[in-house]
């Protein structure tokens, strides 16, 4: 079993500027394709009616419970 890190402050602040910008298409992305310890299994309808700001908000809190920074393209 490996233990994780936790997430410094600086690596807290980059993964909400990271998430700040992105649209809606990369945060659905990042829920499809995040490698969570849990399932993560939101629906489309779920995905394409909520508001941006709140997509951004639960992913954060996903990033940190699994204390993991997005694998996000430059």
């Amino acid at each position: 079993m490996t233990m994780q890190r936790a997430l410094q402050s600086d690596q807290v602040e980059e993964l909400i500027c990271l998430i700040s910008v992105l649209d809606r298409d990369a945060l659905i992305n990042q829920f499809t394709s995040f490698p969570s310890r849990f399932p993560v299994d939101f629906t489309t309808e779920f995905l394409t009616t909520q508001p941006l700001e709140r997509l951004r908000h639960i992913l954060i809190a996903l990033c940190l419970q699994c204390q993991r920074m997005p694998e996000i393209a430059a």
